[in-house]
Parts: C-alpha cells; sequence; structure tokens
C-alpha cells in the first residue's frame, strides 16, 4: 500500500502541474485511488492500531481533499470530508474497531482545511478576472486618448480653423464656417463623452488623464483648444518621420523635428550633439511641444514669441516651452476641459503621461506661461 502511495503521489504531483490535466477526471481517479488506499487499511492495520492513531491513508487523504477545494470549490472539500469520515467509520466497523474522537478530529480539519483552501482559490481566481478586466479597460482608455489626440490635432483644428476664415470671408463661405463650426462642437462633445466614460469607469486603475502616469495637473495653463489656429499640432504628430504606432525601437534625434518647428516667432536652443531617444517616445514628446506652440499661436496675441528649450540629461530628457504671452487665469485648463476641450489634458499631458513623464505648467498673468516636459529614459 506504501508503494501504491508513493507511486500515486508522485503521478499526481506532476499531473496537477499541468492545466490541461487539472480537470474531474484527474481529481476522481485521485479520489478513487484514495478511498482505496483507506479501505485497504483492513488488510495492513489491525483494530489496536486505529483506537491509538487515524490510519496512515487518512493523513495521505488530505491531499485530494485539498485538490478538490482548488479544483471544484468549497462545497466539493466540504462533501469529501464528508465522505472521509463515513468512509473511516465503515472501516472502523468492518475492522470492530472502537470509534474515537480522532475520527471527529480528523473530518472538522479535512472540512476546515477544504474551505480555506477554496476561499483562498476562489479569491485567487476573482483577482486575477478582476485583474484582467482591468488591463483590459486600461487598453481601451488609453486607445481612447490616443484616438482623442489624433482628432485632436487633425480633425478638430481644421474644422476651427475653416470656421474661423469662413467667418472672416464672410458670404457663402460664412455660412461654410458655420457648419464646421457645429460640426467642431459636435465632435468634441462625442470625444468628451467618450473620455469622460474611460475615466469614470477605469478610476481605480489609474486611467485618467492624471493617472499614474506622473503628469500632474497645473493649476493654470492654456485653454485646449480654440478658434484660432494654423494645425501646427496636426502638422507635427509624428514630426520625427516615424508613425507613434508602428512599435519601432528604433533610436531618433528629438530634435530634428523641433528644428523643423523654428520660425521668427520660435527659438529652438537644444545641444550640439542629437538627443536620441526611442522613435516612440521621440515622436510623442515631440508632438506635444508642437501642441504647446499650437497652444501659444492660437491664444496669445498674434507675434507672440515662443522659445523651446531641450536639455538633454543622464536619466531623462526635459523640454521646456516658454512664452511671452499675457499668462493665464486660474481654473482657465479646468473649465476648458469641462467644455470638451482637450488639447492640453491630451495632446501634452497625456501624451507626455503615456510615456512616465511629468508635465509642469507655470503662468504668471502678464508674464506668459512655461511649460516643463520631462520624460525618464528607457
Amino acid at each position: 500500500m506504501l508503494a501504491v502511495m508513493v507511486v500515486w503521489t508522485v503521478f499526481t504531483t506532476r499531473a496537477y502541474a499541468r492545466p490541461h490535466l487539472r480537470d474531474w477526471r484527474l481529481l476522481t481517479a485521485d479520489l478513487a485511488v484514495a478511498f482505496a488506499c483507506l479501505f485497504a487499511t483492513a488488510l495492513a492495520a489491525t483494530p489496536f492500531y486505529l483506537t491509538q492513531a487515524p490510519p496512515l491513508s487518512g493523513y495521505w487523504f488530505a491531499g485530494t481533499a485539498l485538490a478538490a477545494s482548488v479544483i471544484w470549490g468549497g462545497r466539493a472539500a466540504a462533501a469529501v470530508a464528508v465522505l472521509y469520515g463515513v468512509a473511516d467509520l465503515t472501516l472502523r466497523t468492518v475492522m470492530d474497531a472502537a470509534v474515537t474522537a480522532a475520527t471527529a478530529r480528523g473530518v472538522v480539519l479535512l472540512l476546515l482545511a477544504g474551505l480555506a483552501v477554496g476561499y483562498m482559490s476562489w479569491m485567487s481566481e476573482r483577482a486575477e478576472r478582476r485583474f484582467a478586466q482591468a488591463v483590459a479597460l486600461e487598453a481601451r482608455t488609453r486607445e481612447r486618448e490616443q484616438l482623442a489626440r489624433s482628432i485632436h490635432d487633425s480633425v478638430l483644428q481644421v474644422l476651427s480653423l475653416v470656421s474661423r476664415r469662413g467667418a472672416e470671408a464672410g458670404g457663402e463661405a460664412a455660412e461654410l464656417g458655420r457648419m464646421a463650426g457645429e460640426q467642431e462642437a459636435r465632435l468634441r462633445a462625442l470625444v468628451a463623452i467618450g473620455l469622460s466614460e474611460g475615466a469614470s469607469a477605469g478610476a481605480d486603475g489609474g486611467s485618467g488623464t492624471n493617472g499614474a502616469g506622473g503628469a500632474a495637473p497645473p493649476s493654470t495653463g492654456r485653454a485646449a483648444s480654440g478658434r484660432k489656429g494654423s494645425g501646427r499640432a496636426a502638422a507635427g504628430a509624428g514630426g520625427s518621420g516615424r508613425a507613434a504606432s508602428s512599435g519601432s525601437e528604433a533610436a531618433v534625434d528629438l530634435c530634428e523635428p523641433l528644428r523643423r518647428a523654428e520660425s521668427v516667432r520660435v527659438s529652438v536652443s537644444a545641444p550640439a550633439t542629437p538627443v536620441i531617444l526611442p522613435a516612440h517616445t521621440a515622436d510623442e514628446l515631440a508632438a506635444a511641444v508642437l501642441a504647446a506652440l499650437d497652444n501659444v499661436e492660437r491664444h496669445c496675441p498674434e507675434g507672440t514669441r515662443a522659445w523651446v528649450l531641450v536639455e538633454d540629461e543622464d536619466d531623462a530628457v526635459t523640454v521646456s516651452v516658454r512664452d511671452e504671452g499675457p499668462g493665464i487665469e486660474p481654473g482657465r485648463l479646468e473649465r476648458a476641459r469641462a467644455e470638451g476641450r482637450i488639447g492640453v489634458a491630451q495632446s501634452v499631458l497625456g501624451r507626455v503621461r503615456d510615456l512616465g513623464g511629468t508635465v509642469e505648467y507655470v503662468s504668471v498673468p502678464g508674464q506668459g506661461t512655461e511649460v516643463e516636459m520631462r520624460v525618464p529614459r528607457r
């Protein structure tokens, strides 16, 4: 009997370790062997032995009971414990052995252990399911945010430009501008609704705009979008010449797309040596910088100057965008986002947050605004 128990223990240890074998068939066979070894005690032990201690196969039976609790749950473990008690009583009756407190203790211990392990197994599976749901929800939320950035940096910018130019031209163009403005408002509302649903559903997962990515909510700053603009961010997305979604890990120079944005009103100061970053990181950081410059052009008086400073550090890259505009009144960004304007929230903060970086806005009314974006090297 001991040889059978040893061989079966080795077999079940390996079998239970393989998920495709861990089903009711293996457990049924395990229970059958365990009960067979329990009843085989009648051939290997004396009635006096059973009055002194539980049968040896009774201790071995605990492994099968715990396996039942993991596969079938706590109720199955309770049923197995009761069946063990019935089998032990039957064995003692057949062997004409006295029934002692050891029988009751064995049943109680099996019952408690089975219920505890079954509960822990259920909780573990539940936690795993919730974690998988949270990961899927975060992925969907990030997809919404990326889509919102793309729409803001392209479609909304163009509609805003058409609306403004149409109003300036008058006549039939004014009607076209009015229609573009209406479509812009509707599209902004749809984007805002999608983002708010994703943020509310994933609040526990840290997938909102001010989530675990580290992008601090600014107390002051520029509104996300407006009627004035030339679509600089739309042209600048993926400015390094590679699609951000391509997944390429090629190293590129961050300064290339930033230098292309240099003009009479925009000055770019960068190190003499290339600032090398992974292609996706460089694309997203450059797009965030260009979105900040676009905000300067659209929300500051015409001719307002802006300066871009690139700092290449050992463990991070910091890009600062400073303008000499009128600054921003406190709470302007919060109101802009409530109105469905997500330029800063997604095109700047969202992008840098997804890169694991931080964004800091410093704005003093009448003294301009400075945006500092810091992205760690990976």
